[in-house]
């Protein structure tokens, strides 16, 4: 899956060194998110704030007057309900307040009303943007901030070595959410190693893991563990008790000082809710004696083993019984149209029983569609990952996601949305 990994008890310079350079030295562009349903708000702004877009949050029309008065926000995204009278109260108001940005309308009303809405708008000299109808998935929120320019520009494609990006500080971690199903809760977070190249920009795994020796795995994986470690102190500092993840491979995990590091830098408060370190099924089938010793070693310091891409060797399965795994990830593949694929769906079903059957929690990974989310909770998954449920973001702006959270919950005690409250610490 990705490369994440962290730091040791000799920790390498590449390891300790904190890369700012990047930070941004300007505000980001910000959105205002109006519409009654949490839900939706949530999930716009998840996928808004893993794209480098600070949002506002409003259940009506009628508070945001006063927030434009704040700031003026880069774009608006506006519901129009059943009753389409707040959203054109919102415009009007909005209009006589100077906004003139722009504006995208969502909605599931017929073409009429909302042509009526769009012309109010328009009058109003607001730049209104196609209409997004509901329901409307990832993809088609990425490509609106695209046409817009707005927020991060997207990983690019390119070639570096390993070992260069971690002597000139490059490597950061990004952090993708990790929700309860059924409780709609964030639960825990993954951490994936980006490289950010001063010329090409931000730079997926793909362009610097294929090929890399294993010292330099090794390093990557101690720098993992470091940065894990440490983000799960800033999130407790905003209260938020969050489990993180990172993927070591087997070969790199033998040979890094976890037990070191863990007692150098896990945070020191009484909650702590540990690290998990994923390793792929294929690894764990061809070293199950190495993966419980290291299970053995660990449990005391409340780092735990996963299983990643797991079912993708069923017939070796049987043989990871008798480990005490947290979480058992499953393989892409029996996740990807769960929902609607006849055969696909029992053998994700399947999968799902195996992981409860071994006693470890079952996870979901690559969620990118609604169907596939619903389908996953009736067939009693535990947790999910992917874009539909939020997509990697960089630390600043996963903290940036969380303390709105916290604000939001303060100000105004809301039902559950999809991926919105965390566990406090």
């Amino acid at each position: 899956m990705s490369a994440t990994s962290a730091q040791s008890s000799t920790v390498p310079a590449a390891a300790t060194h904190q890369t700012k350079e990047h930070s941004r030295e300007v505000r980001a562009p910000l959105c205002f998110v109006i519409d009654s349903d949490a839900s939706i708000r949530h999930f716009l702004s998840l996928i808004l704030h893993g794209a480098g877009i600070d949002t506002e949050e409003f259940a009506d029309g009628q508070s945001v007057r006063s927030a434009l008065a704040r700031r003026v926000p880069n774009v608006i995204f506006l519901n129009i309900a059943l009753e389409s009278t707040d959203a054109i109260e919102c415009i009007i108001a909005l209009g006589r307040s100077g906004y003139a940005g722009h504006m995208q309308l969502m909605s599931s009303r017929g073409s009429a009303v909302l042509a009526h809405v769009k012309s109010i708008g328009e009058q109003h000299r607001m730049q209104m943007l196609p209409v997004l109808k509901k329901p409307f998935e990832t993809n088609s929120i990425v490509k609106i901030l695209q046409d817009l320019k707005l927020g991060d520009p997207p990983a690019v494609a390119g070639r570096i070595e390993l070992d260069e990006a971690l002597d000139n500080g490059w490597i950061e971690f990004w952090y993708q959410p990790k929700i309860d199903l059924r409780k709609k809760q964030l639960v825990g977070v993954e951490a994936f190693a980006r490289a950010r190249h001063p010329l090409n920009g931000v730079l997926m795994p793909s362009a610097f893991m294929p090929g890399a020796h294993e010292s330099s795995l090794i390093k990557l994986s101690e720098h993992a563990l470091a940065q894990a470690l440490n983000a799960s102190l800033n999130f407790a500092k905003l209260g938020v008790n969050l489990r993180l993840a990172v993927n070591i491979p087997i070969n790199a995990l033998v040979k890094v000082a976890v037990a070191d590091i863990v007692q150098s830098y896990r945070p020191k408060f009484e909650k702590w809710p540990g690290l998990i370190i994923d390793v792929a099924e294929e690894q764990i089938v061809s070293e199950l004696a190495l993966a419980s010793d290291i299970t053995k070693k660990l449990q005391h310091l409340d780092v735990r083993l996963a299983v990643d891409d797991f079912g993708r060797g069923y017939s070796s399965l049987v043989r990871l019984k008798d480990l005490p795994f947290a979480e058992l990830k499953l393989d892409h593949a029996f996740v990807t149209d769960c929902g609607t694929d006849k055969v696909n769906a029992p053998l994700c079903k399947t999968v799902i029983d195996l992981a409860h059957n071994f006693g470890s929690i079952a996870v979901a990974i690559g969620i990118e569609k609604a169907s596939d989310a619903m389908a996953l909770v009736s067939m009693g998954c535990d947790y999910g990952q992917g874009f539909l449920l939020g997509q990697p973001m960089p630390e600043e702006r996963f903290i940036s996601l969380l303390r709105q959270r916290a604000g939001s919950q303060r100000r105004k005690p809301a039902p559950a949305g999809p991926a919105m409250h965390a566990r406090r610490a």
